[in-house]
């Protein structure tokens, strides 16, 4: 048993710590489908760290079973200081459950116990079986279990970085043994557990106290001896509190567990299960790792195809090709505007013909059946491949069928931009992913063996075939064909066109800016170091915090092993305290600006136009929404003025053009008044109030909008954004800094005021748990499969996701409908114009001088008349010789 590791993990402490160490940057880890991820990533940070260290043969993650265990029985308060559990971290609970069964690894739970007494019980076991044990906490209180065979690692710095607690480093580190932490707990109590200890002994008197008398027992024993002392008299008067304080922090090591050692073999991760699971939760960076370090499994037996190398010789072949045909360019790159062309595949009917030679694409014979009206095309991703046959000069009519498409349609939450994938979730298995034949990360690439890509390449082109018309019955059933034909399917040349089109680059202007920024970072620095008194490294934590903690003297939380906390929420709340606190915020932004945007955009710009092509994710988010890659056009930040001079480099292709941008009122709220008929809400957009004040006057019982002051208007924002979208009085006194008190009160009011809105949230999430799913205004539906969960967490989320879905998924649908509408009116004009970007609820067009006023006019005609809605669409537009000047 000597090369047994046994690895025992505290799930709820850990899971604690890792939300908590990602707290600030909240809002930036969700996901598609608005659920948090901050502790599901930092758990999983956690993991790869403490697996690669200890290499378990074993493994296992135990959780608290609920807030009622043998110790509340004990003493009722036990615990009892403890705030509610923030809903943003319960809803993620389940999801680290599905983590760590990707990962192999067991959990479980026992009821009216804590973890700490399964891992108590567990160490105990492993340790008399022959074990090498590892305890993973947050909490020093297991430190206890440390001993020969035991080490109990302890998360200090969010949950990458532990501390080893072997009975050597707790002698080192408090001068007792481990098996009079307890008896330190006894004595000293404890504020995070609710027990009360004795009165005034802190941890160094009760260190003090068991190095001379050993235990909580020695101590008492020995009470009579000491000197008259407060303290003396404190121990006598808290002798009960002692001894229930040491019972309450012992872990019971012999919980009646049913897990044995033998459940627990760990025999390593799920690849499958786990990409699925990091694609759901939008972690690329995981992706990224595990497409480069781990294998996959070969693929099942495939049904043997055949299929005809094309070449000069038999084009004519393909001519003769009728009906439906299936069509497949292979772009081996994510980014399609610069991949290279491995080759392609057509054929219908058991017909294949493949290739690695594109050039047979500009053949006539073959680039008749792109534009020949009596033949029909059906693709995969007909966006990119509009783009990929553009880059070879050849145009592309004849897209009918895009099971790309119309398989997100069908289930947003089931979307894969790989072939082989989307095939098994329909069911269809003749067919490998492009992983399993062109392999993962740096050893990925197109295989030399013509055979092995040729029969891929047909392979693709069969199930092209075979799935179009399951989908298309599919789509007909769910009343969604609508929504495909009209919407998606030209939307996707509207946005390959766009793509192709790109935006010019003032590469100049972003030198400029990079030289700017360097210079007013420069001046910060000197700015900083004058008021620090010295020189330091402004970007190290430790430093930093020596200088406003210890020297400038500035309140602090308390001070670790590893420092003070300098973390940007630590720093927002010392503003006004001292002007160096301004000064660091300012430099670690426009920092991150340089590096990010300016820095980053430089890097993706064509040599050959100038401009820069992104990549429009058409099947990504479950509302609907787009997204941009490559570079992502649509987060360029504009909170800061550094920021948004980024936009001064966007400028018209020509001299005498203009950046023209138009973008829709506050659209998700004009959409929630039609879709809640709520008539308060409704008269505020048809009396053109701005309705932020008008809700907080509403809110506040204000008299009018007079007495909204600017802060009032933040506050009632936020809530007029949260309110649908499920947002918890922990959320809402988050985001504006007030009580969880005051923040359900502002909730409940609202809900008064606007009583529609309650009321659609209460059908909707019934409509929901009847259908299984719920629908936007173009009927794009949004499947909700734990809306009947019996867990809570489960079932919280995604009653909030109900909720949320029509008015988030609407708004998407509309700025589409009026995208389609504005290219064809581009077209059927004969304009010059184009339409360059779309960001959410905004459009960017590149305009000649001579088709402004035109297009003045009709832009915003075209956008508020997209869709009928009970309150009016308000489009506001401007123009300029970059983007900056036309949003200014």
């Amino acid at each position: 048993m000597a090369n047994k590791k046994l690895l025992l993990i505290d799930g709820n402490s850990v899971a604690f710590r890792a939300f908590f160490a990602l707290h600030n940057a909240l809002s930036k880890f969700t996901n598609q489908d608005g659920l948090h991820t901050n502790a599901i990533y930092g758990f999983n940070k956690m993991l790869d760290h403490i697996l690669e260290i200890v290499q378990p043969t074993d493994a296992l993650v135990a959780f608290d079973a609920g807030k009622t265990t043998f110790r509340t029985e004990m003493y009722d308060n036990y615990k009892g200081g403890r705030s509610k559990t923030p809903p943003e971290l319960s809803e993620q609970m389940p999801y680290l459950r599905e983590l760590l069964k990707g990962y192999g690894i067991k959990t479980y739970e026992l009821a009216n116990y804590e973890a700490d007494d399964i891992i108590g019980t567990l160490s105990k076991q492993a340790e008399d079986a022959g074990y090498q044990v590892t305890v993973v906490t947050g909490d020093r209180d297991l430190t206890q279990l440390s001993s020969e065979k035991t080490t109990v690692s302890v998360t200090i710095k969010g949950v990458s970085e532990v501390e080893h607690y072997t009975p050597e480093h707790v002698q080192e580190k408090l001068g007792l043994k481990p098996a009079q932490i307890i008896d330190m707990k006894g004595l000293a109590g404890d504020t995070s557990d609710n027990y009360p200890g004795v009165t005034k002994v802190g941890e160094k008197t009760a260190i003090k106290l068991l190095q001379q008398y050993d235990s909580v027992e020695g101590v008492y024993e020995h009470v009579d001896e000491m000197k008259t002392s407060k303290l003396k008299e404190h121990l006598i008067e808290d002798h009960d509190n002692a001894f229930l304080s040491k019972k309450l922090a012992t872990i019971n090591r012999q919980a009646p567990i049913k897990v044995t050692l033998a459940d627990l073999k760990y025999t390593g991760k799920n690849t499958a299960n786990l990409v699925d699971f990091y694609e759901r939760m939008n972690f690329q960076s995981f992706l990224k790792q595990m497409r480069s370090t781990e294998g996959f499994e070969d693929s099942q037996t495939l049904q043997d195809i055949s299929y005809v190398e094309l070449t000069k010789e038999n084009l004519t072949e393909v001519a003769k090709l009728q009906g439906e045909i299936s069509f497949y360019l292979e772009l081996p790159d994510k980014n399609y505007h610069t991949s290279a062309f491995a080759g392609f595949g057509i054929g219908c009917d058991e017909k294949w013909y493949v290739t690695r030679n594109v050039d047979l694409l500009s053949e006539p014979v073959i680039k008749d059946i792109f534009t020949n009206s009596d033949k029909q095309l059906n693709v995969f991703d007909l966006k990119r491949t509009y783009v990929g046959l553009n880059r070879l000069g050849i145009l592309f009519t004849n897209g009918k069928n895009d099971i790309l498409l119309q398989s997100y349609l069908l289930d947003t939450n089931d979307n894969s931009n790989d072939l082989g994938a989307l095939a098994h979730r329909h069911g269809y298995q003749d067919i490998q992913t492009d992983e399993e034949v062109y392999g993962t990360g740096v050893k990925r690439g197109i295989p030399e063996d013509d055979t092995v890509f040729f029969k891929h390449l047909a392979t693709k082109l069969r199930a092209i075939q075979k799935l179009v018309p399951q989908l298309q019955t599919e789509l007909k059933q769910n009343e969604q064909s609508e929504l495909y034909t009209t919407i998606e399917l030209p939307l996707a040349l509207v946005l390959a066109k766009m793509e192709i089109a790109g935006i010019k680059v003032d590469t100049g202007r972003l030198e400029q800016m990079q030289s700017e920024f360097t210079e007013r970072l420069s001046e910060i620095e000197q700015t900083i170091y004058n008021e620090a008194g010295e020189k330091f490294n402004i970007k190290s934590t430790k430093q930093l915090g020596t200088i406003l903690f210890d020297k400038l003297g500035l309140p602090s939380s308390k001070k670790t092993k590893t420092g003070y906390s300098t973390a940007v929420s630590v720093l927002e709340g010392l503003r006004g305290q001292a002007p160096i606190i301004d000064n660091i915020l300012a430099y670690r932004q426009i920092s991150k600006i340089q590096s990010t945007y300016v820095k980053g955009l430089l890097k993706v710009v064509h040599s050959t136009d100038q401009k820069v092509h992104t990549t429009y994710l058409q099947t990504l988010t479950q509302t609907g929404r787009l997204s941009s890659v490559d570079p992502n056009l649509q987060n360029i930040p504009i909170r800061l003025e550094e920021g948004r001079k980024i936009r001064q480099a966007f400028v018209p292709s020509q001299a005498d053009s203009q950046i023209f941008s138009s973008d829709y009122s506050q659209i998700e709220l004009r959409v929630l008044a039609h879709i809640t008929g709520d008539k308060n809400l409704q008269a505020a957009f048809q009396n053109d109030e701005d309705i932020h004040a008008s809700t907080a006057v509403r809110i506040f019982g204000l008299k009018d909008a007079s007495e909204v002051t600017p802060n009032i208007r933040r506050q009632a924002k936020a809530v007029n954004f949260g309110i649908v979208y499920g947002i918890s009085d922990y959320g809402l006194s988050q985001n504006i800094g007030i009580s969880r008190k005051q923040a359900k009160t502002f909730i409940d009011t609202y809900f008064q005021e606007f009583p529609g809105v309650k009321n659609y949230i209460e059908t909707i999430v019934q409509s929901a748990k009847e259908k299984g799913y719920v629908e936007t205004i173009a009927h794009r539906r949004r499947y909700l499969p734990d809306i009947n969960s019996s867990n809570h967490n489960q079932r919280s989320f995604a009653e909030r996701t109900a909720m949320n879905t029509p008015i988030q998924g609407s708004a998407a649908d509309i700025i589409k409908i009026a995208m389609i509408r504005m290219q064809k009116e581009l077209e059927a004009r004969k304009l010059k114009t184009k339409m360059l970007l779309q960001v959410h609820d905004e459009l960017i067009f590149d305009v000649p001088n001579d088709e402004l006023e035109e297009i003045k006019k009709l832009v915003p005609s075209v956008m508020d008349s997209a869709i009928k809605l009970d309150v009016p669409l308000k489009v506001e537009s401007a123009y300029g010789k970059s983007w900056y000047t036309a949003k200014k």
